[in-house]
């Protein structure tokens, strides 16, 4: 078998053009689709410790894998520049991801800038962080104190050998556990633990998952499972790996007794179900059997700057050239206009069908851009 290429230049480089005119930041601001701009995830680092196949499978992303040097990624001014015209145009919620963000050093640094910002409304923005927990347990009092708000760790079983497996770099699921306790125990919570379900591989594990977070902390964690998804074009994506969330939502009503609740808030990506019991809830993320794409809310930063407006998207907006080319605040911020009013992204709507994107297996990795 020849050795698998992966072209990653396609999504990496598509510089922005300057509208005409300027289009100035109302905090209104809406795609093509009507879609207000809510929500922007910023990836730190295209680099990860682990090795799950899913995301980052070990035979593409080993020790000649060519990630981005250190002159590559946007700098903490740079990003918290950045965080900050998105929220002039209606951003309330950052997401700070990887890779694993903890890897990028002194991150409790960049989290107290981006804390100090404020929406339209002049409120501070949800800011928020995802992690695979390796490394939390000995950074969560300090990311508090910096001025984060709430953690979403990833976990993928209970079983020891499942998540090994599924790591694939041995890394036990007590330490993870550990980062969870700790994250509670600085007020990161109530926090969510991310579970993507692979069938044949840890679906034996969705019961033994919510019977663990259910018994041992209640409300204050909320498990969360994720259909297998088609990201990038690395990960071997078949349709026969998906676990449909209803499947899911099946077994775990085998268990418990369970009662659908409505939404927080407009686009959440998480179908809501609280224990009958009051003993918290579960959510189940469906993005590849039941599409929220009507309801998408979320643009994406990766680590070098490129704004994405679909996780599956093949083709990202260069704003770094912009920071780095002595663009002004509203120049740039105008170019983001720009950029979010003509997305019509929908891939997981249009999954399957003829009116599908046609890009040759070019999407956006998920190490890349965050999930």
């Amino acid at each position: 078998m020849g050795e698998r290429v992966i072209a990653l230049t396609d999504w990496r480089r598509a510089t922005p053009t300057l509208p005409a005119t300027r289009i100035a930041a109302t905090g209104l601001l809406a795609d093509a689709l009507g879609r207000p701009l809510h929500d922007l995830r910023i990836s730190v680092t295209d680099r990860c410790n682990f090795r799950c196949s899913y995301c980052m499978p070990k035979e593409i992303f080993d020790t000649r894998y060519p990630f981005l040097p250190q002159s590559s990624l946007l700098s903490f001014e740079e990003i918290t520049r950045l965080a900050r015209l998105f929220a002039g145009h209606g951003v309330r919620k950052l997401r700070l991801t990887g890779g694993e963000p903890l890897l990028r050093k002194h991150l409790e640094g960049l989290v107290e800038m981006l804390a100090g910002l404020r929406d339209i409304d002049g409120q501070p923005l949800d800011l928020t962080l995802t992690t695979n927990g390796s490394l939390l347990a000995r950074k969560a009092a300090a990311l508090k104190a910096a001025g984060l708000r709430r953690v979403t760790v990833s976990l993928d079983a209970l079983d020891d050998s499942v998540f090994q497996a599924m790591n694939d770099v041995g890394f036990p699921v007590a330490d993870v556990l550990a980062g969870i306790d700790a994250a509670l125990d600085a007020g990161l919570g109530p926090l969510k633990v991310n579970m993507v379900v692979k069938r044949g591989v840890n679906d034996a594990e969705i019961v033994p998952m919510a019977r663990y977070m259910r018994d041992r902390y209640g409300a204050a964690v909320t498990l969360r499972f994720i259909e297998y998804m088609d990201v990038g074009a690395t990960n071997g994506w078949r349709m026969d790996d998906v676990l449909p969330s209803a499947d899911v939502l099946a077994r775990l009503r085998a268990e418990w007794a369970l009662e659908a609740a409505e939404p927080t808030t407009t686009g959440e990506t998480a179908e809501r179900w609280r224990y009958a019991d009051g003993r918290g809830e579960i959510g189940l993320i469906s993005s590849v059997t039941q599409a929220f794409c009507r309801d998408c809310n979320r643009a994406r930063l990766s680590t070098e700057g490129q704004l994405f407006l679909c996780l599956f998207g093949s083709q990202g907006h260069d704003l770094r050239s912009l920071l780095r080319g002595g663009a002004e605040d509203a120049d740039i911020a105008s170019a983001i206009a720009h950029i979010w009013g003509r997305r019509d992204d929908r891939y997981s709507e249009l999954r399957g069908s003829n009116a599908a994107p046609r890009d040759g297996g070019q999407r956006v990795e998920m190490h890349y851009i965050g999930g």
